[in-house]
């Protein structure tokens, strides 16, 4: 599945892992479910450090896997088989939870750090989407940063009843938590003002309210 030299380049992309990390695979039936093992499967063959799990769940979308540092709880999550330009977000989430560094604007990642809330994002995306990249490696690079952060990337061209359900006409379409969230590109210090922006505005509504 994967050319001669990007199994070369990914092989030397690889050695920047600095712990192991795990592909936890929740399979279905048809095409779609072998594309995406092959394409992992390969993946793991390049390095000591990476390995393919099988941990089926009831109720998660299928196929679909997860990326997470062995034995830890997942952040990141792909339903769907990241090839084409989503390739490089899927190498760069396996780096990054591997414990290769994130690079980006300091004072983002602070405030991504800092967030003290639960946040899920669904990301819908189609894989010739030019702008889905930046978004999805944005949300990927800050479920890195904050563990009370989740992201799910979702091929629309796959979940095509959840596209229908949630009448998606644009991609990338986020949904924070269940409710829209934005559509079309953003930056990740353009996300990260967002969320910095909706935690002060629930810490206030909260102190009006006398909560904490």
């Amino acid at each position: 599945m994967l050319s001669i030299s990007v199994r070369s380049q990914l092989r030397t992309y690889l050695q920047n892992l600095r712990k192991p990390v795990e592909l936890v695979v929740s399979p279905s039936d048809g095409p779609a479910s072998d594309e995406m093992r092959l394409m992992l499967n390969e993946i793991a063959s390049l390095s000591e450090l990476v390995t393919v799990v099988d941990e089926p769940h009831n109720g998660e979308r299928r196929p679909s896997f997860a990326i997470r540092q062995a034995g830890a709880k997942p952040s990141i999550q792909f339903a769907a088989t990241p090839t084409g330009r989503e390739f490089s977000s899927l190498v760069l989430a396996i780096l990054q939870v591997g414990g290769h560094p994130v690079v980006a604007d300091r004072t983002t990642i602070e405030q991504i750090r800092t967030l003290e809330r639960d946040y899920h994002f669904e990301t819908y995306i189609s894989l010739s989407c030019a702008s889905c990249v930046d978004v999805v490696q944005a949300l990927n690079m800050m479920a890195v940063i904050n563990p009370r952060i989740r992201t799910t990337t979702i091929d629309g061209g796959i979940f095509r009843s959840e596209v229908l359900a949630r009448d998606i006409s644009v991609v990338p379409t986020i949904y924070m938590n269940g409710e829209m969230f934005g559509e079309g590109r953003s930056s990740f210090a353009e996300l990260g003002a967002r969320l910095q922006d909706i935690e002060m505005s629930m810490k206030a509504a909260l102190h009006a309210a006398g909560r904490p």
